[in-house]
């Protein structure tokens, strides 16, 4: 899949993460913020980390506010992010 445009998904609210997404030629950067980034500041990378890595890709700019989010809502708005990043409506998992 590759990225198109700037997209964002998620919002600041308490539980959720703003994820924005632009495309990149310098691999993977991740800004983090997060009320929680001692504790979980490495999982939440890993996390993104992972997920752009199952979808196939290996080159983004990502900003991250993150309110306390579990991992499936981190890894959801990444998808989300992406997938109007790319501009489609359809994605098979790898």
């Amino acid at each position: 899949m590759e990225l198109k445009v700037a997209a964002v998904a998620g919002t600041t609210d308490k539980n959720d993460i703003f994820i924005s997404i632009e495309p990149s030629s310098q691999g993977i950067e991740i800004s983090l913020k997060s009320k929680v980034m001692e504790q979980f500041g490495d999982n939440i990378r890993e996390t993104i980390e992972n997920t752009l890595k199952d979808m196939g890709i290996s080159s983004a700019k990502i900003e991250a506010e993150d309110n306390g989010a579990v991992e499936v809502v981190i890894m959801s708005r990444v998808q989300t992010a992406v997938m109007r990043s790319a501009q489609s409506t359809k994605y098979i998992w790898k």
